[in-house]
């Protein structure tokens, strides 16, 4: 598989073009000077300017190549860079009047193929960004989630859009297996650079789903085999069980969790509050971190419900012996508000950004957080005069 480009990206809106026949695409892409294509099995795919990929230019030249099918759409800019591009392809696709001949979940799934194949062609090239877990009381580092960013060269997409394309293809163990490897090399590079400076390892934590759990190539023991080879100890890796699919029968992967878990492995709940990740399957599994979902981190400094709900997870990890993280932190009242029902940990762009070298996390005397909580006592008793005992306490507390 092949993507060349023909000329730099352009800035703003973009066109795309898919149709099957190589011959019409060429011609289309040697007579503009700003597009790129993009080979697959399935068809070819021509991206560019809308001002040299117009509708009448594109008919122009499929009428000198016996006016092959075709679909030429526009790239919708409010999706993120690497799902507008399968978005626009399928409605390229379904615009070209072939979507029913050859059976457009077919056609998906041959993309979708075509991307990952491409995506593990590209070794050592992705690269792994370093964003800081701190304790919230404190502001003292704990550890860094270890962050895998898909880097394709003229084609824009994320992690999600690359994870969704194996879940769909099922090659999430694939997938996985890729990953790992990627960041164990990587950070076996970072914790030896630190050791020969003198300096303390990283604790770091890496993503893993629960099908991938579950495979024998992800034993507990080969797990440890593989962090060792890197030439790290499991007592400095925490696995975080992502929450894409659903687990059938969770009594194979409790077993595992234990496994992992004696090994010396840090094992977190991620999405807790969403998705599959219910209250259930965490008793069930005994995490040593409950990581709570940005959805309900979002806006929960105004938010009485996600409050109640957050103070119903901080109960029940201390019942379970778990520590509560909080992900996607952004506001200073949200912060102040997590720090008063108890939550233990925290990470979001408040705190630190994902970096590509590791950075040390924002001080928290930085963030002004008394007036955070004053605000917040302010506003909740305005709105109710009976407002929750815990918003006066966090309103009363000193800086």
């Amino acid at each position: 598989m092949r993507f060349l480009t023909g000329g730099k990206r352009g800035e703003g809106d973009e066109r795309l073009l898919w149709s099957r026949d190589l011959r019409f695409a060429h011609h289309l892409v040697d007579t503009l000077p700003s597009v790129r294509f993009y080979e697959l099995d399935a068809g070819i795919v021509v991206i560019g300017p809308p001002g040299e990929l117009t509708d009448s230019y594109a008919a122009q030249i499929a009428g000198l190549n016996q006016s092959p099918p075709y679909g030429l759409v526009t790239l919708d800019a409010r999706l993120p860079e690497g799902e507008r591009h399968l978005v626009a392809l399928s409605a390229a696709v379904q615009q070209s009047g072939l979507a029913e001949r050859i059976g457009m979940a077919q056609s998906s799934q041959v993309v979708q193929t075509k991307l990952l194949d491409y995506f593990f062609a590209l070794k050592n090239v992705h690269a792994i960004a370093y964003q800081p877990i701190v304790e919230l009381e404190t502001g003292d580092l704990v550890e860094y989630e270890c962050l895998f960013r898909p880097q394709i060269p003229g084609l824009q997409t994320s992690i999600t859009n690359i994870v969704d394309a194996a879940i769909a293809t099922e090659r999430t163990i694939e997938l996985d297996k890729f990953i790992v490897r990627s960041i164990l090399d990587r950070v076996g590079s970072l914790q030896a650079a630190r050791r020969a400076d003198g300096v303390q390892p990283l604790h770091l934590a890496i993503n893993f789903t629960p099908a991938s759990l579950l495979d024998p190539h992800f034993e507990a023991r080969a797990i440890a085999d593989m962090v060792e080879d890197a030439g790290l100890h499991p007592r400095e890796i925490t696995l975080e069980c992502t929450e894409q699919q659903a687990v059938s029968d969770i009594g194979p992967l409790v077993k595992q969790v234990k496994a992992l878990r004696r090994l010396g492995f840090g094992f977190a709940i991620d999405d807790a509050g969403a998705g599959y990740a219910s209250f259930t399957l965490i008793a069930a599994l005994r995490p040593s971190v409950i990581k709570i979902d940005r959805d309900i981190v979002s806006g929960i400094a105004r938010d009485d419900a996600k409050q109640a709900l957050v103070e119903a997870f901080v109960s029940f990890g201390g019942r379970i012996g778990a520590l509560l993280l909080a992900e996607g932190i952004e506001r200073r009242a949200d912060l102040a508000m997590l720090t008063s029902l108890g939550v233990d940990l925290g990470q979001g762009y408040l705190i630190g950004k994902p970096n590509l070298v590791p950075q040390a996390p924002r001080p928290m005397e930085t963030l002004q957080l008394a007036a955070a909580r004053k605000a917040i006592g302010r506003k909740v008793r305005a709105a109710d005069p009976r407002s929750r005992t815990t918003i006066r306490k966090v309103a009363d507390r000193p800086a």
